[in-house]
């Protein structure tokens, strides 16, 4: 098949997509696909764009590791003077109608909040991954926050607060700050006193207008992959020090993951039923990953949904596929196919 694969773009994830975008190229080239590696962004601004799928290139050869600090995006925005006429970068579009499918290896706002899976809806652009309304609701931690407490989804209690009144809010510690629409923890901070929450709110503002504090859940981090409704085997994640935030998701000896988890069969049951659950109650398609929390009782929370895991060499679904005996490159393959499904 002639795949696009989709990645960059100017959201504080644009690194992580990069690595994401490559490793999957990588992947269904192998697997015998002609796929191009297209920056959503900054696009391919040559004029023989209707050929790219029949140009034998390495189209990943410039993309490098994951720094430990989430990339500056006003750079990226720079070398697009008219990026705030349109989002997509040249001939993006034209390459992605002329694809069999997308592959969406975006992550963060510009890919999960489901503008593009909207805007390729209409274009009659097929790709991976869930629709727009699921994704909206996923990004949306609030929306999130509140469906979960609609249908008993256990998740930690908490508050949506506009950033310009959390400081008017009444908060308790210690706590979660965190953005309402961010990923790969970006925007996310641990507070235990006032000066905390206000250095926290202070800095968040760069990410959004809009914040969630919630208890702190003092405990073991896991994550549950799901693919066409049906949960993967559980993955934990213990840092060596601090949370599980930018730096330790994605640099490699940051953080230690065990997969299958080691935790009861009940629990175990538990998390992948209530991973489960989040995917039918956002209205999920095709494949998605929930993190959840486990507190020293061992009560689970579930955290919020990703609808564009991961794909880097530390990420977790892959991990989880693998648990399962899934190579990556199959693993690659068969989001293809899940998602393919949706048109059906």
């Amino acid at each position: 098949m002639n795949i696009a694969v989709l990645a960059g773009g100017i959201s504080t994830e644009r690194d992580v997509s990069l690595i994401s975008g490559r490793m999957i190229y990588e992947a269904l080239k192998k697997k015998g696909h002609r796929p191009v590696l297209i920056d959503v962004y900054l696009g391919y601004d040559h004029e023989d764009y209707a050929e790219v799928f029949e140009r034998d290139e390495d189209w990943a050869r410039e993309i490098q590791a994951i720094k430990t600090q989430n990339p500056d995006i006003s750079v990226i925005k720079a070398m697009r003077p008219d990026g705030d006429k349109n989002f997509f970068g040249p001939h993006v579009i034209e390459i992605c109608q002329l694809a069999d499918i997308v592959f969406m290896a975006l992550h963060g706002e510009n890919g999960e909040n489901g503008k593009i899976q909207a805007a390729f809806d209409l274009m009659g652009i097929r790709y991976t991954g869930t629709d727009y309304v699921s994704s909206a609701l996923s990004m949306d931690k609030a929306l999130s926050k509140e469906l979960f407490l609609q249908h008993h989804i256990p998740t930690p209690a908490g508050i949506s607060v506009e950033v310009e009144k959390a400081l008017e809010a009444d908060v308790f510690f210690p706590g979660v700050v965190k953005v309402c629409c961010g990923g790969s923890s970006v925007g996310v901070y641990i507070v235990n006193n006032v000066e905390e929450y206000r250095a926290a709110v202070a800095d968040a503002k760069q990410y959004d207008s809009q914040l969630i504090v919630e208890q702190y859940i003092k405990g073991r981090e896991f994550s549950v992959g799901v693919i066409d409704g049906r949960a993967l085997p559980v993955i934990e994640i213990a840092p060596l020090q601090g949370f599980y935030d930018y730096k330790n998701k994605y640099q490699a000896g940051s953080t230690v993951e065990t997969c299958p988890a080691e935790i009861s069969d009940e629990v175990r049951v538990k998390m992948q039923q209530v991973a489960e659950d989040v995917f039918r109650v956002l209205r999920l398609k095709s494949y998605a990953r929930m993190d959840f929390m486990m507190d020293e009782a061992e009560n689970i929370y579930c955290l919020e949904a990703n609808t564009l895991p991961g794909m880097t060499p530390t990420s977790l679904l892959p991990q989880e596929a693998a648990a399962e005996g899934t190579s990556f490159e199959e693993l690659c393959e068969k989001l293809i196919q899940v998602s393919l499904a949706k048109y059906q």
